[in-house]
């Protein structure tokens, strides 16, 4: 099978951590053997490549194509209006799309199938492309595109479940996400649930003596992963940590919200028991996890969070607020806790019970063992087989 994957959010030799997860579930879908893949990854265009222009310079600095795992990608750019440009954005999508698939994919590789990643505007977008090219199409939902676009932007409501109704498949990372999609018209048939896995190679336990010392930690530590964005809870975890004398807390990832997090630990006076280590690359995030005792994710919402798998993977308990994916994720003690209540409080209760009597970290690894990457590849091809035999049946 030839499959064109279609995703503004995928890594790249600038931003090599943005939307990992997407390559992961791509990644092992291209180990399977199973399929020719090609990945098109669009990036919004910038005119200047200068580092004074920080993240935007970075933009213009991607390369129009690269390989990844074995996987090529091309980073073709599309017109981009930051945040008055919500409505607009699919149609640019598209029309850079189309206009880059005809001229540099086809000529040399004709998919059988669309496999479109973000509901939107990458899914929108997607769409219109696998009609003008007259090929089936599938979409990933992945969280914010079903939890928030819809409520905040009636107009993007419109255009998801336009397409939600028209797509041959549509996939969501958690069964949460199932029901969302439903009420926006969604044929309940053409729903499938395929969740993230989590490469239990990369995140597996390592000797917790060495990964301590790698990182100086002596102390009852606390890991909070992910963009230093206000969704993530990043604030939360922070206060929670003035109610927990004798522990640490270190923060991987960075984002808007560091200096005011900065702010906020020092107003607070636990500003020495806090160190943020900025981006933080899968291995080195893998030896992170086994050295901190527990991971905590105080997101307001979450698709399927993936640092929880990858905690989990190497043996460290989570600890996260409960909403959408994460009860299919923390479903036994063994893994953790889920609090009900997004707050300090609830969080400093909960961190408090599991620093006193925390789970055997080689039960923590058995739970995450059944979230191997296989289920849900197989799951896939099984989904583009079915897909493309109802194609060739119906041209016979």
């Amino acid at each position: 099978m030839k499959i064109l994957s279609v995703t503004t959010l995928y890594p790249n030799r600038e931003a090599p951590t943005f939307g990992v997860f997407i390559e992961n579930r791509l990644r092992h879908l291209a180990m399977s053997r199973a399929v020719d893949l090609r990945v098109v990854a669009p990036v919004p265009w910038f005119p200047s490549p200068s580092k004074r222009f920080g993240r935007l310079g970075a933009l213009a600095r991607v390369p129009a194509v690269e390989l990844r795992h074995g996987i090529p990608i091309s980073h073709p750019r599309y017109g981009h209006i930051p945040k008055a440009g919500m409505l607009a954005a699919p149609w640019l999508l598209y029309r850079c799309l189309l206009s880059h698939v005809r001229r540099h994919i086809l000529p040399e590789f004709e998919p059988d199938l669309i496999d479109a990643h973000v509901y939107y505007p990458d899914g929108v977008a997607a769409a219109l492309l696998a009609q003008a090219l007259g090929k089936p199409v599938v979409v990933t939902a992945r969280g914010t595109d079903l939890n928030l676009y819809p409520e905040r932007y009636p107009l993007v409501r419109r255009l998801i479940a336009a397409t939600a109704r028209r797509v041959d498949a549509s996939i969501t990372v958690c069964q949460a996400l199932t029901a969302p999609l439903m009420a926006l018209g969604a044929p309940r048939e053409r729903v499938h649930v395929l969740r993230n896995g989590v490469d239990l190679q990369t995140f597996q336990p390592q000797p917790r003596g060495a990964a301590r010392r790698r990182f100086g930690i002596e102390r009852p530590t606390l890991a909070s992963v992910g963009h230093l964005i206000e969704r993530k809870g990043h604030h939360l975890v922070v206060e929670a940590l003035a109610r927990l004398p004798g522990v640490e807390l270190v923060l991987a990832g960075d984002g808007p919200e560091r200096a005011r997090l900065q702010r906020l630990a020092e107003s607070l006076g636990v500003r020495d028991r806090v160190r943020f280590l900025g981006v933080v690359g899968h291995e080195e995030l893998a030896t992170l996890y086994n050295a901190a005792d527990l991971l905590v994710l105080a997101s307001s919402r979450e698709g399927w969070p993936n640092v929880l798998l990858e905690a989990l993977a190497c043996g460290t308990p989570v600890i996260a607020t409960r909403n959408w994916g994460t009860p299919e994720i923390v479903t036994t003690p063994a893994a953790g806790r889920l609090v009900d209540q997004r707050s300090p409080d609830a969080l400093a209760g909960a961190i408090r019970a599991m620093l006193a009597q925390p789970p055997d970290r080689a039960a923590v690894r058995r739970h995450a063992e059944q979230f191997s990457w296989q289920a849900t590849t197989e799951g896939q091809l099984a989904l583009f087989r079915h897909l493309l035999g109802h194609e060739l049946r119906a041209a016979a």
